[in-house]
């Protein structure tokens, strides 16, 4: 959608919610979450990362690969009803079955006049304690996606790929007007006291770092709750605080640590041209000198002059 063709103000609905090991309860609770923001006049909504089921990536087990779907797919298509009948767009984070052997950590995009528009997949992938997704996930082949919509320019991003800033600018110079990232981010229990509140405080300086750079909205949608790890003791406490961060960084809404919510926020997309034309990041990028960014480190010879 070009600039001239743009509506001044989107609503942006956010559900954070609590998963359970029941997906057949988990997608109608979201089903159901999203009506409701639909009912509070929300235009486009994002639900969380992977929200049909518990993070089933804190161990690994082939038998959580019967979770996954083609996309587009079943759930793909009850939210597509959903979109086409509210007249709104919709962000579905799914795990994907690409085919026996290959899957993939994916958005869905549906809205009402093209029910599903395409598909993001994520890029990056961690392996961590707790998060080991390079076990299910294969990485990204699609590039970094914006998806055009009546009601915005939706750039599509997911949870580990917050992280890195090449993500969101390459991103953002498709023409995002808002960044959204579904996420499923916590604490491990164990750790929370001594290093909780640093990596809460990193996660969230990060994104709105992102809102600045690019001169544009973000939005992050977390889970919440404790959810045990099937193979051990432990587990993650999902810490929630979804938020949405405005072109200048400032957090526009915080959802709580511990509690499922649903927000509907009106962004001013005309804030982006006015926090652009005070800082002209896009203007004074040195797009001549940034070819070293495609290496994996730079050594001290390979520097000019060496």
């Amino acid at each position: 959608m070009s600039d001239s063709g743009k509506q001044k103000t989107v609503k942006v609905g956010v559900v954070q919610m609590r998963c359970s090991d029941n997906p057949a309860e988990n997608t109608e609770k979201a089903l159901e979450m999203t009506r409701d923001v639909i009912k509070q006049g929300a235009e486009v909504i994002c639900l969380p990362e992977l929200f049909r089921s518990r993070y089933f990536c804190q161990t690994e087990d082939a038998a959580f690969f019967d979770l996954a779907e083609a996309i587009p797919g079943p759930t793909t298509e009850l939210f597509a009803d959903v979109a086409k009948k509210a007249g709104v767009a919709i962000i579905v984070s799914l795990f994907e079955r690409r085919a026996a052997g290959l899957y993939h950590n994916t958005i869905s995009v549906v809205n009402s006049d093209r029910g599903y528009v395409g598909k993001y997949r994520k890029m990056h992938i961690p392996d961590d304690p707790r998060y080991y997704e390079k076990f299910y996930f294969t990485p990204g082949d699609l590039g970094f996606k914006t998806f055009g919509t009546e009601k915005a320019n939706l750039g599509t991003l997911i949870c580990w790929d917050q992280w890195f800033p090449e993500a969101a600018r390459l991103t953002a110079l498709q023409g995002a007007d808002i960044l959204f990232y579904p996420t499923a981010i916590g604490w491990h229990p164990e750790e929370k006291a001594e290093v909780g509140a640093e990596q809460h405080g990193a996660w969230e300086t990060m994104q709105r770092s992102h809102a600045v750079a690019n001169g544009c909205f973000v939005v992050a949608v977390n889970r919440t709750g404790f959810e045990p790890d099937p193979a051990s003791d432990g587990g993650i406490e999902f810490w929630g605080q979804s938020f949405i961060a405005a072109p200048d960084g400032r957090i526009v809404w915080k959802a709580p640590h511990d509690e499922e919510c649903v927000t509907v926020q009106e962004l001013d997309l005309g804030e982006l041209t006015r926090v652009r034309h005070g800082w002209p990041f896009f203007r004074d990028r040195r797009i001549d000198a940034y070819g070293a960014l495609d290496r994996r480190f730079i050594e001290a010879d390979d520097l000019p002059g060496r």
